[in-house]
């Protein structure tokens, strides 16, 4: 830890983050979440077959397009992807049982 990322104060004798770095890090983090939504506009430029190739689907950048401005969009359509994954993965492995017995 350096004294860039907590600054004591003496009076209290307790450890707080530097106010400076609290600002900078929460610029950081909307500069990251305003271009990510840039992407995830672009995305929509494409057909529903490229989306599917990257397992998307249009109601998901509907979903991340609501999403607040200062929120990451491309965590949201992650989550989805993931979701639609592991979904798919039960499905193959129940059929699999279900044609075995």
């Amino acid at each position: 830890m350096t004294t860039l990322d907590r600054t004591t104060f003496p009076l209290t004798g307790t450890t707080r983050p530097a106010v400076a770095v609290r600002v900078i890090n929460a610029i950081a983090n909307l500069l990251r979440a305003w271009k990510n939504r840039r992407a995830v506009y672009r995305l929509g430029a494409m057909t529903d077959w490229e989306l599917a190739d990257i397992g998307l689907t249009r109601g998901d950048l509907h979903v991340a397009w609501r999403e607040p401005f200062g929120v990451d969009p491309t965590t949201t359509l992650g989550t989805l992807a993931e979701a639609r994954a592991v979904q798919a993965m039960r499905d193959a492995t129940e059929r699999a049982a279900r044609q075995v017995c």
